[in-house]
């Protein structure tokens, strides 16, 4: 199990799966994070931070508490046009995964910025490094 797989399953043991579209939203983070052409974690921050969300994301990075964010916010900052072939790839309506993500995206970012920054480098080599701290101190 990745670094990745660990945070993910965090924050699904958080959110309640009453719509049966949990896996949806998992696989729709996963895709944001994993994107090596939108740059991975740091490129969704920075997207979220330009798309008018930069107080919320930044309390997401950071070590205190998470702001909430709506899920017409989210849509907006990520693009309706992103939010549809996500939600398309994922099988779930748009508007499911809007709202799913507005749940489930701000403790996915927390997860993965421990430290209260984001890391450079892809998840992989984030896990790895990880893994590798936690294994030889």
């Amino acid at each position: 199990m990745s670094f990745f797989d660990d945070a993910l399953n965090l924050v699904k043991n958080q959110v309640s799966d009453e719509s049966g579209t949990q896996s949806g939203v998992i696989g729709a983070i996963g895709e944001l994070l994993n994107n090596s052409e939108t740059g991975g974690l740091a490129g969704l921050v920075s997207k979220l931070q330009q798309g008018g969300l930069g107080e919320a994301v930044n309390s997401w990075v950071g070590t205190g508490n998470n702001q909430s964010v709506t899920a017409s916010a989210l849509q907006a900052a990520l693009g309706s046009e992103t939010v549809q072939a996500l939600a398309s790839k994922v099988g779930i309506s748009p508007e499911m995964l809007s709202t799913g993500l507005a749940q489930m995206l701000p403790n996915a970012v927390d997860q993965l910025t421990p430290n209260g920054e984001v890391p450079s480098g892809d998840l992989l080599s984030q896990g790895m490094s990880m893994l590798q701290s936690k294994l030889f101190g």
